[in-house]
């Protein structure tokens, strides 16, 4: 298990489930606890509820970091076709409940050569950074190549982010890293990563592959998105905390 190190008022962090179908899971039973959602729930479901609940969050583009291997190109739907490859990593902002439907394609595995994956981001709720700090603390969302891996095979994964609890922050770095952990079979994420902190989007990887012609429901309605620039090592910088100086005595005059 490795452990976060991003700092954003607290830490972002990752729960990974991986699946070969969601009727292979156990019967464990999650604790005597009310969870809002549930993470098998379709995608759209969480965060179009959260949009009904109010607060800062209809029509706030979330920035977004999408992480991939070494030489991976990500595109975005743009009116239910896919745009633009974005060299990964790359930054957008996401609309809060849509659901975003990618490509990804120049993956780096012997059996991926050729093939493409449509993974779906969706964004559930916000990270409240200083206004001149959101795109230095962008939600971090990895496509692993175990996660392409795994997708290639006709399996499911789930990723769940969350904005970890700072009272439940455990004083450890992972050499930057990006952290995750994996859920036990019959586990559901989301639970998981409530008992954590907050979860902020979903990463879902599976073997569906876009239907011949048109079809907007595999595009999920093409919702806007905003790109952003890259990263810069100046943003990459650890932020440190200074405290100021305290001013000197002034000097006394003798009489």
């Amino acid at each position: 298990m490795r452990y976060p190190s991003s700092r954003v008022a607290g830490k972002l962090s990752l729960v990974l489930l991986a699946t070969a179908c969601l009727a292979d899971c156990g019967q464990a039973q999650e604790p005597a606890v009310h969870y809002w959602h549930q993470g098998v729930l379709p995608p759209g479901a969480i965060g179009s509820r959260q949009l009904q609940r109010g607060g800062p969050l209809a029509g706030f583009f979330q920035p977004v970091e999408i992480k991939a291997p070494s030489g991976v190109s990500i595109s975005l739907a743009v009116t239910n076709q896919f745009g633009p490859a974005l060299k990964a990593p790359c930054r957008v902002g996401l609309l809060i409940g849509s659901v975003y439907r990618l490509r990804v394609t120049n993956i780096p595995l012997p059996q991926g050569e050729g093939m493409e994956v449509f993974p779906t981001i969706e964004i559930i709720d916000r990270i409240y950074a200083p206004t001149d700090q959101q795109l230095r603390f962008a939600i971090p969302v990895e496509i692993a190549a175990q996660d392409i891996e795994l997708a290639l095979q006709g399996k499911f994964v789930t990723r769940v982010i969350y904005l970890e609890d700072p009272r439940r922050a455990l004083p450890t770095r992972s050499g930057g890293d990006q952290p995750w952990f994996e859920v036990e079979p019959g586990r559901d994420p989301l639970a998981v990563a409530d008992e954590w902190g907050r979860p902020v989007a979903i990463l879902r990887l599976g073997a569906r592959v876009p239907d011949q012609g048109p079809d907007p429901s595999f595009y999920f309605g093409s919702p806007a998105w905003v790109a952003y620039p890259p990263r810069t090592m100046l943003e990459a910088r650890p932020v440190r905390e200074t405290t100021p100086a305290r001013p000197s005595a002034p000097a006394e005059k003798k009489p």
